[in-house]
């Protein structure tokens, strides 16, 4: 299925879940879940980027710091007529890089220092690419989206929790529909996360791809998330869990199975192949 339907459908799916939670409530509560937390994430919406970036280390450097980098960056942007995203670099042993910022012109590329040291230029530049077309594809847009409607899921479960708790009802009929009611809250707020984790691991396969066709090279941005997953499973990761979905590789990988389902990012193997058979079709990458 195409990413960017995926990704529709999901949303889609979190939005009935707020709708019958809300019911649950009333719609007064309802409304007022969804105002609080859109306000939160209207907050986060507009200042994430300097959050994440003071939070990862990340330095901001220069043309004449990193020329090697900038070049990358400017060549890349302008293939895909975009302004030219500030460039960071954080001070970090385990390869990596994010993209961050609400739009284009608020966008910013960080990559730390052990990627630098890992990967030749062609690496680097089809990881560049990939993080532009986290830009591209708005996909902070799309995150925020999805997380207000999954904060908006949780507070209101949370609230129905709360009313059951200190409710008194008496009817059995009132008991049977008040532990239904109470079920729901409980996984409703599992749902809705599983979701959110879905949607980001759409947006990094959509992200893959558009990666790919924007350096024309999907060989070298397999070739390089082959390199950064095993690094990152080598080298320890100082980044804050709650950073982690920002990154092109799980800092924390290693796990898998069950904790699959909780991946902010789709299975590597999964993502290599999916490059890999773009290579079939010669013609997009002349």
């Amino acid at each position: 299925m195409n990413e960017q339907i995926k990704t529709v459908l999901l949303l889609g799916l979190l939005s009935l879940l707020l709708i019958g939670l809300g019911a649950a409530l009333g719609q007064t509560y309802l409304y007022a879940f969804t105002i609080m937390a859109i306000v939160m994430n209207f907050v986060s919406y507009f200042y994430s980027d300097k959050i994440v970036l003071a939070v990862s280390g990340a330095q901001e450097v220069s043309m004449e710091e990193a020329p090697r980098l900038h070049s990358i960056v400017e060549e890349l942007a302008a293939r895909a007529n975009l302004p030219k995203p500030r460039v960071y670099i954080i001070p970090q042993a385990q390869p990596n890089a994010f993209a961050t910022g609400r739009n284009p012109q608020h966008s910013a590329v960080a990559v730390t220092q052990g990627i630098m040291q890992l990967l030749n230029e062609r690496e680097l530049r089809g990881v560049i690419a990939h993080e532009l077309g986290h830009v591209v594809n708005r996909d902070i847009l799309i995150t925020s989206v999805a997380a207000t409607i999954a904060s908006a899921v949780t507070f209101i479960a949370q609230a129905i929790r709360w009313s059951a708790i200190f409710g008194s009802r008496s009817d059995d009929d009132d008991r049977g529909s008040a532990l239904g009611t109470i079920a729901l809250a409980i996984v409703a707020p599992i749902a809705a996360t599983l979701i959110q984790l879905w949607i980001s691991r759409t947006r990094e396969f959509e992200a893959d791809a558009t990666g790919a066709r924007l350096c024309g090279d999907p060989e070298a941005l397999a070739r390089a998330l082959e390199k950064l997953e095993q690094a990152a499973e080598a080298i320890p990761a100082d980044v804050a869990p709650a950073t982690a979905s920002l990154y092109i590789v799980n800092p924390f990988s290693g796990t898998g199975g069950f904790m699959n389902w909780f991946s902010t990012h789709p299975p590597m193997e999964e993502r290599i192949a999916r490059l890999r058979a773009m290579m079939l079709d010669g013609a997009k990458f002349a």
